[in-house]
């Protein structure tokens, strides 16, 4: 396992990566790559999500909309974060012939969407606005 000093100083120089093992197939980095634009369009989706709770639900309480803005957005920068970080560990693995690393983010982030999710449906059914204040 890559530790986290070393991972943060590949974000800004992942030619490093390739100081080590030998070049993966190419369809293999591409699809690693692919992988890589598919989280970055999630998080930017959460991110677009925590925005318009906040801008479009004025009439929700005030605690309740900024609650379930700020868990998308943070959900959104952590899978921004992760993108990054998973593409390093994966490149790194397939250049060592090495079994891709696993991770707990998937369920973190299913969690987090989940329980987001689950709020908006009670607000949805109990209607907890401020009553037009």
């Amino acid at each position: 396992m890559i530790d986290f000093g070393r991972a943060a100083r590949l974000w800004w120089a992942p030619q490093r990566v390739r100081e080590e093992g030998e070049q993966p197939d190419y369809r293999f980095s591409l699809a690693n790559e692919r992988t890589f634009l598919a989280w970055v369009r999630t998080a930017l989706a959460l991110i677009g999500g925590g925005f318009a709770v906040d801008q479009f639900l004025p009439d929700l309480r005030w605690g309740v909309r900024v609650g379930m803005a700020l868990a998308l957005l943070a959900v959104g920068a952590a899978c921004a974060l992760r993108a990054v970080n998973h593409w390093l560990r994966c490149e790194a693995a397939m250049r060592r012939g090495e079994d891709l690393p696993v991770s707990r983010f998937p369920v973190l982030l299913g969690v987090g969407v989940g329980l987001v999710a689950a709020v908006m449906v009670v607000v949805v059914l109990f209607g907890w606005t401020d009553g037009g204040a």
